[in-house]
Order: C-alpha cells, then structure tokens, then sequence
C-alpha cells in the first residue's frame, strides 16, 4: 500500500512539470510495477479511518512555512512533549507533505523541531490509547506513508537536527535526503528499549543510509549517535558550528539553509529534474530507472536554463 501510493505521488509530481509525452511514459513505467505493490494483511484499513482516530488524540502542530527562495521548513512543534508526535499532529504531517507535493516552485525543505529539540518520537498518550495491534498496524501504515512520501517529493530535504531525535525522532530524519547534526545532539532508536523496532520506515531507511552492519549495531544496541559517530558511519552530513553571535555565526537554521543553498541554486525545474533522476535510480530496477532518467531529460533539455546555458556557453568558462 505504501508502495502504491509513493508511485501515485511519483507520478503527479512529475506530470506536474512535464510534457504529456513524458508524463505518458512515467505512468506507463510506474503502472508496471503495480502488480508488485506491498499490501497489509488488515483489509479493513482506510485511511480516513485512522486520521479520525489519530485526530482524537490532540496536542501541538505540525508547522510549514514555504519561503520565496523556494525552500521550505517544516517544523515539528510540541515542545512540553519534546516534540513528540500526538495523533493530531501525526495527521498534520501528513496534510503538510500534501501541501508540499503540491508546491510546483518548491527546491528544498528543511525539518527541524521546535525549540531547540527535534523530536522524542510518538506522544505516549496516543500510544497507548491505540494500543492494540489492529489500532497499531493502522497507525504504523499511516505513517509509514506519510513519511516515505516525504522522502519522495521532488525536493532536496535536510534533517536539523537539535538536541534529541529519539525512537520515532530518529525515524523522522531518514526520511529526509541529509540530516546535519548541531553540537551536543543526539539520533538514537530507542525503540528497543520501548520493546519495539522501528515501523515507520525507519529501519529499511537506516540500512540504506549506514549499511546493514551499522544499521543493526544502532537497532540492536539502541546506540547514542553524537555527531562524531554520525559523520564517521554516514549518518550525518556535516556538523553546525556553536552559534557565537560575536563571530557573527547564524543561527542554526540559517546555517542549515546556507549548507542546503549549494544544492538548490539554480532553476526549480533543474533541481526537481536532479531529485527526480536520484529517486528513480535508488528505487527502481536498472532498466527502468535508465528509462525514467531520459523522459526526466527530456522535460529540461531545450528549457530556459538549458537554453540560457547554451547561449552563455557557460560549461567551457
């Protein structure tokens, strides 16, 4: 199910800035793989369903704020939770990657938490209140979706990482392209220690970010990743300096924009087309992945950049 609806996601994305040609042959790409869409063995699941449920439990929000420069933030804001997920908010997250897969002009997101923390996960109080396996499996798919989609939006997205992302938390900042690391912070999957393993996508993430091996030193020992071990097994990208307001050091957000900057210069469409060609070629077979690569040429070859390119003969400078 999650499988099928990231390639529904896939497909309105790129239908959104392409021809109808290109956008004939990803549909066609993508409805071959129809046949092979991962479901879940409770039939009854509806996705209405569960949002209801989730709803019922409220607390915090979900935040986004779109910017002209074409990059996002999102923030996860509950802060006398440590930012951990209610149910409600659990929704807003997923209306606010809807939101995102709308925004045609977007390049880059950034999700950060509240605070000065990232997130501790799920909020306990819904937990429990949906803790029966039917309930949590629902949960457990809602989820899973929303975030796999956030993965999959054709935007270049950075985790901020500040203080604690735990359990859930960690989960969370697989699901974004990098994930930069502030002095003093914490990633760790708690999720042993609450007789669980991750079920929101976050281990299949984690062992194709750090590889198998190191992926199950960090379930299997609920390890404590500071930005030392992040940067040495790949977890992190890069480390945020101290902000010293005398040195004129930006805040940590700033310097997460400025870090993602080097990646989202440039024309949208070229960035969404660099996305795109990297999505298809982690997710999809060889084959396959080389087809969508060229329709994805195909929307930016002769387009204003290409063409403003040529014109200032700017590869030979």
């Amino acid at each position: 199910m999650v499988l099928c609806a990231v390639r529904r996601q896939l497909l309105r994305s790129s239908s959104s800035s392409s021809s109808s040609s290109s956008s004939g042959a990803w549909a066609r790409l993508l409805h071959r793989h129809s046949s092979g869409c991962v479901r879940s063995n409770i039939h009854d699941f509806n996705q209405e369903e569960i949002r209801e449920k989730l709803g019922a439990f409220p607390g915090g929000s979900v935040d986004l704020l779109k910017q002209e420069s074409g990059v996002a933030v999102l923030t996860v804001n509950n802060p006398s939770r440590m930012n951990a997920f209610s149910g409600s908010m659990m929704v807003d997250l997923e209306e606010r990657v809807s939101q995102l897969e709308s925004w045609t002009d977007g390049k880059g997101l950034i999700v950060q938490g509240a605070a000065g923390t990232f997130c501790s996960g799920s909020d306990l109080n819904a937990v429990r209140a949906i803790s029966n396996p039917q309930d949590g499996m629902k949960m457990c798919m809602f989820m899973q979706n929303a975030l796999t989609r956030l993965l999959r939006l054709p935007l270049i997205s950075v985790a901020l990482v500040e203080g604690r992302a735990l359990g859930g938390g960690a989960e969370l900042t697989t699901a974004c392209d990098f994930r930069l690391m502030a002095s003093g912070s914490v990633i760790q999957f708690v999720h042993k220690h609450m007789g669980l393993v991750p079920g929101w996508g976050g281990a299949a993430r984690l062992v194709r970010t750090v590889g198998s091996q190191n992926a199950l030193k960090l379930l299997g020992g609920a390890l404590k990743v500071d930005p030392d071990l992040g940067l040495r097994i790949g977890l992190a990208d890069a480390v945020l300096e101290v902000p010293r307001a005398e040195e004129g050091a930006g805040t940590q957000l700033q310097q997460a924009e400025d870090w993602l900057s080097r990646y989202t210069k440039g024309p949208a469409p070229v960035i969404r087309a660099v996305k795109k060609v990297v999505l298809s070629g982690r997710e999809l077979p060889l084959s396959e992945a080389l087809r969508t690569e060229k329709d994805v040429f195909g929307t930016v070859w002769g387009g204003p950049a290409n063409l403003q390119a040529l014109a200032s003969k700017s590869k030979h400078k």
